[in-house]
């Protein structure tokens, strides 16, 4: 399975994410200027110095855009102007189609994806191909909303914003003023981007991509770095390791050490009850109405799983027992069809007088 397609992918999807951010805290710093390209005729647009300060001051330009490119030279101080500025082209309202729509109050929360839905329906083109803004809502009566949808074909506007755009804008904006439809309406912005965007995400991209390489370099020698000290600490874990093993050794053919692990085998023997004497304590413990099914003696714990005529009275007579200590009940007490007694299962404290001595 090949996996460096996906980790590229991935890297790839990094790579414009972190530009996409670095351009956008670019665009904060951009120029302030602001113009306007006012549609007056077919292919005819006037340049509008909108911003403030002494660039605001310049005199009104036309130009002509045909074919995705300006046709006249701009004067220098128009194209000092528009380098860097936000630009808007305004196009008449007679290149667009208003359909009115009339929705539910509560569906001004979700305009968005409801215009969207409904472009397909109210004009020739997909959501997809076309450019689109609405009016404000209005109430009307009914708990209802009326809004003016404004939309056109995003080839028509592709040209204009193409040519805008390669005159070294931030950003370029497509509006339209509804006059027609709604007098005194504000501009409806159907279309914006940043035009500098792919030139700066393109160069950021290459930027980061350096510097991916640059620390994957760094990377690659650190890990180099690491091999080799890694193994010159298992080479000295491996001699520590053969010291230790040597004197193990040499300690267990000493004298010392053989008296020191007979004394430890002695005092084991002496802590350590006897399972005979344990078992024959029992036996005279028990009444002889008492059957032992299971016993089990794990260091100095002892459980005995068997049937009587009197489970309780087990209790006392282990616990008055001077080889066994706190005696209980590790399971409930029962009687089975057929048995003669009561199943019974108890759990004592042998104590330390069953240790056999030296």
């Amino acid at each position: 399975m090949n996996i460096l397609p996906p980790i590229q992918e991935g890297f790839n999807r990094w790579i414009d994410s972190v530009a996409s951010t670095v351009n956008g805290l670019l665009h904060r710093f951009q120029s302030n200027h602001e113009v306007r390209i006012i549609e007056e005729a077919p292919d005819t647009f006037r340049l509008h110095a909108a911003g403030v300060g002494p660039t605001s001051r310049l005199p009104d330009h036309r130009i002509r855009i045909m074919g995705g490119a300006i046709k006249d030279r701009l004067p220098a101080d128009w194209a000092k102007m528009l380098r860097g500025s936000r630009a808007e082209i305004v196009l008449r309202a007679n290149r667009f189609l208003f359909r009115p729509l009339e929705l539910p109050k509560r569906a001004v929360e979700f305009l968005d994806g409801i215009v969207r839905a409904q472009i397909d329906r109210l004009t020739p083109w997909s959501p997809a191909e076309a450019v689109f803004a609405w009016t404000p809502p209005t109430y009307g009566p009914n708990d209802r909303i009326e809004l003016v949808i404004a939309a056109t074909a995003r080839a028509l506007v592709a040209p204009y914003v193409q040519a805008i755009s390669d005159l070294g804008v931030a950003s370029v904006a497509v509006l339209t003023i509804p006059v027609d439809v709604q007098p005194h309406s504000t501009p409806m912005k159907v279309f914006e981007q940043s035009a500098r965007g792919m030139f700066e995400i393109d160069r950021i991209r290459r930027t980061l991509v350096a510097v991916f390489l640059i620390s994957g370099l760094a990377a690659a020698i650190t890990m180099g770095y690491s091999a080799f000290a890694l193994d010159s600490l298992d080479a000295q874990q491996q001699e520590l390791s053969q010291k230790i093993a040597a004197r193990r050794a040499a300690l267990r053919t000493s004298p010392e050490f053989t008296v020191s692990a007979q004394r430890m085998l002695e005092r084991r023997k002496q802590s350590t009850p006897s399972n005979v004497i344990v078992l024959e304590a029992l036996s005279q413990i028990l009444p002889d109405h008492t059957y032992v099914t299971e016993l089990r003696i794990e260091v100095d714990k002892l459980q005995i799983v068997g049937v009587t005529r009197d489970a309780a009275a087990l209790i006392g007579l282990i616990e008055q027992s001077p080889h066994f200590m706190r005696a209980k009940f590790y399971a409930p007490t029962t009687r089975t069809p057929g048995e003669p007694g009561e199943r019974f299962h108890i759990e004592a404290q042998i104590k330390p007088i069953f240790a056999v001595g030296t």
